[in-house]
């Protein structure tokens, strides 16, 4: 009989973005698709989604799976990019300061992080789960009905307001620690010692 592990279920959905990131990339460079696109883009949405919701319903949100689940959605957009550089160029150029505050702030909070705490953040903040909503729908609006338009700046402002946002909790946190929501979380922590 075959017996699967309650994390197995979370750490699946997880595991699948890290998967679908080579296919964005490998659709845009070979056979790009505005199916296969929204394909990817809907099954990466609902792990993202999902592998959360499980991991706490089984009690299996461990912090390392919890990392893990940072890193694939930072590979999985990563690729989209690399998706949109391939077919889009332009769009990226003509996005290219506010992209390029954004490119830095995500660098210095990975940085920052690293000399805190010895390891990247993994806060799933509310900012950056708005901020994953409007990536999805800005990659859905360029690569599955490829228009370009407000989405697109409103992913990248939320990318920046969670990027400042993060950057503050790491400021405020005292020792490394998954799963704060907000800055007004960190400095409740930081209060409490």
């Amino acid at each position: 009989m075959f017996i699967i592990s309650r994390e197995a279920i979370p750490l699946s959905l997880t595991v699948l973005r890290l998967i679908l990131a080579p296919v964005m990339l490998a659709l845009a460079a070979f056979a790009p698709s505005p199916a296969g696109f929204a394909v990817c883009l809907i099954a990466a949405l609902l792990s993202d989604i999902f592998d959360g919701v499980i991991a706490r319903r089984l009690g299996v949100a461990t912090p390392g799976l919890r990392r893990l689940d940072s890193i694939a959605d930072t590979l999985f957009y990563a690729a989209c990019i690399g998706a949109l550089w391939l077919l889009y160029p332009r769009t990226l150029a003509a996005h290219a300061a506010p992209l390029l505050v954004l490119l830095g702030l995500e660098l210095l909070r990975y940085g920052f992080d690293l000399l805190k705490f010895g390891r990247e953040a993994s806060y799933h903040m509310w900012s950056s789960k708005l901020w994953g909503l409007l990536l999805f729908l800005a990659f859905f609006s360029l690569l599955v009905l490829g228009r370009d338009g407000w989405l697109v700046d409103a992913a990248i402002v939320a990318g920046i307001v969670a990027d400042l946002e993060g950057l503050l909790i790491s400021a405020l946190l005292p020792r490394w620690r998954s799963d704060v929501p907000s800055m007004f979380h960190a400095g409740r922590i930081r209060r409490a010692g």
